[in-house]
């Protein structure tokens, strides 16, 4: 194996050795993001990042003008939906490794089976994708709806999907294939007017002696990770951002701590294309243009960020051969209508096989979104988030008239009496309409807003959209929280007032993983509080997300009057949340409530919580 891992494979005069090839194809390296946490890396590859420096100069942080940042942007924003490609060595055996299958998505095979790297390059010199057609799988992201494409150019098992010039472990070079598939998806996008962009593994690199994550393969001489950068990643970067035409996203993945150098020649390289758009995952100090999140769609929107979710369509990122959890296309609309209705974007992923195609699972569900947005793209392009809050019926996205707004409804829960309520809002309205056929609908003002009938079916199973247009910037009156119509009402740390005793510490709003919760939670005279509305009475099941690292705990959940005695043993410390079911509440008569969670004194153990539920389990009959 140390013949594979001579340095001089790694250096760009290795380029020299090669015979001349006719017909260079610049491959355009897909942006493929692995969205997982890696483990931490072993001491010994942390110590390298100091041992050298990366011998680039430091980037000079310019400010960048708002009015500027708006500009560069600008299409990302109306964009709101993009195809994300996990591909590479993995999809040969589609995640197995010798028959058995590993945990994770499939890219981190070669992590989770610890496999060396002289036996994982037999998998790249089996890559063979003969059924790829660039021009027909842009197609498909483009008859989805999609406007941009990122596809995996080097992911962490630190192969390159495109001809790199600073190694011959490429897919031109090492693999059967001989095709520069970067360039060709590049080419592909081009012509198709979809925005092209690169996801690349700047810190984790699997094969390279300085690269950051490979702790199983003991045969590997190590350098330094400055080396790394400086003989592979600043040379990659700087050949994919420059000879693969225009480059709308460069998108980084699991940073590391490497040297101030090191980050600084990476990210240096980005002004070689002014336009390129970066996402927060190069280090720390580095937000980038927009917050990515994985897998899962925030609650509430960061505010003042750009952002976007990046999610499978299924479980693993890339091809899985087990893997036959697909969303449903219910599902795939409904989510990008959430994300789009709190001012997100929707970078939904696809795995090719090793042949180079999708599953039909996925080209189904592609297609019926495509069928979705024919009619219903206008309610998702260039809108910004809901002005009326997140209604119990769907979501809502907006745009701006002149001296209008539209407001498009996206009915998730098509009312079977045909009332449709936009509730707080106090605007006139022009018109209302289904997107969907364009029929003409009628509107009232009634105590609780708007209301809008609606015909007896909805027009589509998945999501109908209503076109809501009303005059000036939408007014909406302040509204109070109430159950939904399954009966569950969901309260959030972020929206409690909390009381603290004056003169103790002070419990506040903190964060896990991007999750609020109130912490420092010691004084058992402090209290929080939420102000809802119940209109239908019952009796309803509470529960808790909550953690407790000490010995029981117990406090009282009240509801004006009712109030329940709950006693919660440790979730095993603080960082370690677990949902508790803390009892039922009697609530009797309709109206507006004080919903307060009171620790017990004497019995009160400091607690994290990050949401309190109620569901309603049965009604009560009011006269």
């Amino acid at each position: 194996m140390p013949d594979r891992i001579n340095q001089s494979r790694f250096h760009p005069s290795s380029r020299l050795l090669r015979s001349a090839r006719q017909g260079l194809l610049a491959a355009f390296a897909v942006v493929l993001v692995n969205c997982h946490t890696a483990q931490n890396d072993v001491n010994a590859q942390q110590a390298n990042a100091q041992q050298t420096t990366a011998q680039q100069p430091p980037a000079q942080h310019t400010e960048v003008t708002p009015d500027a940042n708006d500009s560069r942007i600008a299409w990302w924003r109306e964009a709101k939906f993009g195809m994300f490609v996990h591909w590479g060595v993995y999809s040969v055996v589609g995640g197995q490794y010798k028959g058995q299958e590993l945990p994770n998505s499939a890219e981190w095979m070669m992590a989770r089976g610890k496999i060396p790297i002289a036996e994982y390059e037999q998998y790249a010199k089996q890559f063979n994708p003969v059924d790829f057609d660039a021009d027909k799988f842009v197609g498909l992201a483009k008859q989805a709806g999609m406007k941009y494409l990122v596809i995996t150019a080097k992911h962490h098992d630190g192969f390159a999907m495109f001809d790199s010039k600073a190694t011959d472990y490429n897919v031109v070079d090492f693999s059967p294939f001989g095709r520069d598939i970067m360039k060709e998806l590049a080419e592909a996008c081009q012509k198709q007017d979809i925005k092209f962009g690169f996801y690349y593994s700047q810190a984790q690199d699997w094969h390279h002696p300085g690269g950051f994550g490979n702790s199983w393969d003991k045969s590997i001489k190590r350098v330094s990770s400055d080396q790394y950068v400086r003989e592979k990643a600043v040379p990659e970067v700087r050949q994919l951002l420059t000879e693969y035409g225009p480059i709308g996203i460069f998108w980084w993945d699991t940073p590391r701590a490497m040297s101030e150098e090191a980050f600084n020649s990476l990210h240096s390289l980005t002004k070689l294309q002014p336009d390129v758009l970066t996402n927060d995952r190069l280090g720390e100090d580095f937000p980038g243009d927009y917050k990515t999140f994985e897998r899962n769609i925030p609650r509430q929107a960061p505010q003042g960020k750009d952002w976007e979710v990046c999610m499978p369509i299924s479980g693993s990122w890339g091809y899985k051969k087990s893997d036959t959890n697909f969303k449903s296309t219910r599902t795939l609309i409904r989510n990008l209508a959430d994300i789009a209705s709190k001012g997100g974007n929707y970078l939904l992923n696809v795995s090719p096989t090793g042949k180079g195609t999708l599953l039909p699972q996925a080209v189904e569900r592609l297609e019926q979104i495509g069928q979705w947005m024919q009619t219903n793209g206008e309610s998702i392009y260039g809108t910004t988030a809901s002005p009326i809050g997140e209604p119990d019926w769907g979501r809502c996205t907006a745009k701006a008239t002149g001296d209008g707004t539209v407001l498009y409804l996206h009915v998730f829960d098509w009312p079977q009496d045909g009332k449709l309520v936009v509730r707080g809002l106090e605007n006139d309205v022009r018109s209302a309409s289904l997107l969907d056929g364009g029929q003409n609908l009628s509107t009232q003002t009634v105590d609780d807003g708007i209301l809008v009938s609606v015909p007896a079916d909805p027009p589509d199973d998945n999501n109908s959209v209503i076109k809501l247009i009303v005059s000036g910037t939408p007014e909406v009156r302040s509204l109070l929280p109430t159950p939904g119509k399954d009966g569950v009402l969901e309260l959030f740390a972020d929206k409690a007032f909390i009381h603290n005793n004056e003169g103790s510490r002070d419990a506040g709003l903190r964060e896990h993983d991007g999750i609020p919760h109130v912490g420092y939670w010691l004084d058992d005279q402090a209290w929080v509080e939420w102000e809802i509305e119940i209109r239908d009475p019952g009796v309803y099941q509470v529960s808790a997300v909550m953690s407790v690292q000490e010995a029981q705990t117990e406090f009282r959940v009240s509801v004006n009057d009712s109030q329940l005695s709950a006693s919660v043993p440790s979730t095993g410390s603080y960082g370690r949340y677990a949902q508790r079911d803390l009892g039922t509440i009697q609530i009797s008569k309709a109206g507006r409530k004080s919903v307060r969670v009171i620790p017990t004194p004497g019995s009160w153990q400091p607690m994290n919580l990050r949401q309190l539920t109620l569901k309603r389990v049965s009604k009560t009959d009011v006269d």
